[in-house]
């Protein structure tokens, strides 16, 4: 048997508990990947209360988690290029808060031996999300990109990918995040009325495009200082994007993760991990994800 966290009920972080499991087992095309840690994302938090049920109801018990690294353990048929023993980080959409995931081979990313476990669990969502929507924001030399809520873990990935880019970074974020942000490379600013103004002061040129992760504020700002609409991208906001022609933006590409790992690897790209708990104590995960002050990830770490 094995243990996977799941919520038969939506509610509180205490609606989340372990349960007995069998192993899965890999299809054809697939591996199974004896889990060491997972990582823990503020969508996590928001499926589980039940904020998406109107349009995405969850199947009771329901599993969650969607990034995982670990140990491959089993190899479905028709499967090349992996072996029993690879150490490996990757995605696996609603199942990864557990001791075994199995996950297509093709969405399989080598894990570098330097790459903690938690860094390796930490990164697969942020990074991905990060890297597509620079891309898809259209983020190149020269940029002034503002990013809100950049002390998360999409914008620790964020900044650094556009500071590499040879943008000029600003990241919104509280007064106790501004040295943080300064030693990934971003110029801070504090968010709150007459955000605006300051980062008028600090861009008199202008922004030229800009990533929001919270939603309103962010979504009036970027309004406020992006000419170009369709450069201002946002990851929570759904209704946004209809309303002011701005663009709903993330998604996973594994050629992206496979080049933030090489990055990391090179060592042009870091990813903090804020705090870990064990697999059993993913409640205590989700109550410190939602105090909105995490600065890089949060992690769940296996027996």
């Amino acid at each position: 048997m094995a243990i996977a966290i799941v919520f038969a009920e939506y509610g509180d972080p205490e609606v989340l508990h372990p349960i007995d499991i069998d192993p899965p087992t890999p299809a054809a095309g697939q591996v199974r990947v004896r889990v060491k840690a997972a990582g823990v994302n503020p969508v996590d938090a928001k499926l589980r209360r039940g904020d998406f049920a109107a349009v995405m109801p969850a199947d009771f018990p329901s599993r969650i988690g969607n990034e995982y690294a670990g140990i491959i353990d089993q190899i479905g048929d028709e499967v090349t290029g992996f072996a029993a023993g690879d150490q490996v980080l990757g995605s696996a959409t609603g199942q990864c808060y557990a001791e075994y995931v199995v996950a297509d081979a093709s969405d399989v990313v080598r894990k570098p031996a330097t790459m903690p476990w938690t860094v390796a669990a930490g990164l697969p969502a942020v990074g991905q999300t990060a890297h597509t929507a620079l891309r898809q924001i259209a983020v190149r030399a020269g940029d002034t990109v503002l990013i809100h809520a950049a002390a998360g873990g999409v914008g620790t990935i964020a900044i650094q990918l556009a500071h590499l880019s040879g943008a000029t970074v600003i990241g919104t974020a509280s007064e106790r995040n501004h040295d943080y942000l300064r030693s990934l490379g971003a110029t801070p600013v504090v968010y709150g009325e007459g955000l605006i103004e300051r980062v008028h002061a600090l861009a008199p040129a202008g922004v030229d495009a800009a990533l929001d992760a919270i939603g309103g504020e962010g979504i009036t700002a970027s309004l406020a200082l992006v000419p170009d609409r369709h450069r201002i991208g946002t990851l929570v906001d759904a209704e946004a994007p209809k309303t002011y022609g701005i663009q709903r933006v993330g998604g996973r590409s594994t050629a992206a993760l496979r080049e933030l790992v090489t990055l990391y690897e090179h060592g042009s790209l870091q990813l903090p991990i804020h705090a870990t708990f064990p697999l059993t104590e993913a409640h205590h995960a989700h109550r410190e994800v939602q105090t909105g002050h995490v600065r890089g990830k949060v992690v769940l770490t296996m027996p």
